[in-house]
């Protein structure tokens, strides 16, 4: 196994590969065989995991099925009972008083934001023992409350905006119009679009009570008074491609009509060019006109 003498240091390559090799075959075997070691470790807790998830979904519906059937077998054996019928909610009533103020139907009194969470029927309209509404106690909301609250507070500093809004919010039928609004305002600021940037052309008082008598198309045109070209684009793609846009649209122009309807009847001239300043009626102006109703 050595190498004979005077062979120089080539001669000893033999010698030291022959004393090497054995010892880096043994290593590559033993890293060989704890990869595999690893890898069917690894291999076991795959199938473990495969093997839940195909029995979880079974398992699920067994769990429910048992009080379900305890139920219909119930339903057989009890009378069925007919289904409540939902109280309907008085429609909204402006007084005739024209310079003071303006009675709407309450019933959302625990309403104090915009977002907060609407009271449940037992809730809606609590009675006194002598069988009056608490709603009919409530001293009514003024037309410049009215108005202010649709113009929505200018900064987090405007204490009277947020009062009037807060006034607002009790009354049913002006909370929904407060809110209908609020939804297509933020969805417009999303698009670029805020009310304080546009001009409309400002509309006689005949228009706007002949739009709360009924009249649609060309006839009323000069309502929808907004001319920003950009806006109009905008909102038109909006209500096109998204259809989250078009549903909130279109409740926010029926709000709108409802609810003016009735204000018209007893609001001055002076009152109906207060209101129609108001961010809601610019937002009223824009969707109708991307929504046709002035065609």
């Amino acid at each position: 196994m050595l190498a004979p003498e005077g062979g120089g240091p080539l001669a000893d390559i033999p010698a030291l590969t022959a004393a090497v090799l054995p010892l880096v075959l043994i290593w590559g075997a033993a890293i060989t065989l704890r990869s595999v070691r690893d890898l069917r470790a690894e291999a076991q807790r795959l199938h473990a995991a495969v093997e839940a998830l195909r029995t979880a979904p079974v398992a699920a519906p067994i769990a429910v099925s048992a009080p379900i059937a305890g139920a219909s077998e119930r339903n057989r054996e009890e009378p069925e009972q007919p289904a409540p019928r939902p109280v309907e909610s008085a429609s909204a009533s402006f007084t005739s008083r024209r310079d003071t103020t303006l009675s709407v139907a309450s019933a959302d009194r625990k309403a104090a934001l915009v977002a907060s969470p609407r009271p449940g029927p037992a809730e809606d309209q609590p009675a006194l023992a002598l069988g009056t509404p608490a709603e009919d106690l409530r001293a009514p909301l003024s037309v410049a409350d009215f108005v202010r609250a649709l113009q929505f507070p200018e900064s987090p500093d405007d204490k009277d905006g947020f009062r009037a809004l807060r006034l607002a919010l009790e009354d049913r039928a002006v909370a929904k119009l407060i809110r209908a609004a609020q939804d297509v305002l933020t969805l417009l600021s999303q698009e670029g679009i805020y009310m304080d940037d546009l001009r409309p052309d400002r509309a006689r008082p005949e228009l706007w009570r002949s739009f709360a008598n009924g009249e649609r198309g060309r006839a009323i045109s000069g309502l929808g008074g907004i001319r920003d070209r950009s806006s109009l684009a905008l909102a038109s793609g909006r209500m096109r491609e998204d259809p989250i846009f078009r549903d909130a649209a279109h409740h926010f122009l029926r709000t709108f009509d409802r609810t003016f309807a009735e204000f018209e009847k007893n609001a001055t001239d002076a009152e109906l060019v207060d209101l129609a300043d108001t961010r809601t009626a610019r937002a009223f102006m824009l969707v109708g006109r991307v929504a046709g109703v002035f065609d």
